[in-house]
């Protein structure tokens, strides 16, 4: 789906930390959005976290630097972490060419499914709003 110009695929979940996620089974794969990527300009450093790491649904787990900021990442959901994208500690390029596919974070064995359910969906009136006012926000940096 479209929203104000930038992608936001069908199907997955989204934070207002400009965070996404896809759900298979009581996996949750974690990533950053397009928007996330663009006001960033370019990322050139991620804190990969352990797999193993017990992480809580809103709390930071991992961060990630552009060359004018350190971003911390907040889990989108409470569990497990089962697989990190370790290849980002070599080469985060896929975050900046492919932030919804090669360029995902981390995977989650979610420990509350029912958590899901605090967050958003691209068809949401709610989350169009609030894309619209980040654009308004960041039209400096997204010129």
């Amino acid at each position: 789906m479209d929203i104000s110009g930038y992608n936001y695929p069908d199907g997955l979940y989204y934070d207002k930390s400009h965070g996404w996620a896809s759900v298979e089974g009581n996996t949750v794969t974690q990533g950053v959005t397009e928007f996330a990527q663009k006001i960033s300009k370019e990322i050139v450093y991620v804190e990969v976290p352990r797999a193993g790491r017990t992480v809580e649904q809103g709390k930071t787990f991992m961060s990630m630097e552009s060359g004018k900021w350190v971003g911390r990442i907040a889990a989108m959901v409470g569990g497990k972490i089962s697989e990190a994208n370790e290849e980002l500690e070599w080469d985060v390029a896929p975050i900046n060419d492919d932030p919804f596919g090669e360029g995902w974070l981390a995977k989650i064995e979610a420990s509350e499914p029912g958590e899901l359910d605090n967050l958003l969906k691209a068809s949401d009136d709610e989350f169009k709003s609030f894309i619209e006012s980040e654009v308004e926000k960041f039209k400096d940096i997204l010129g």
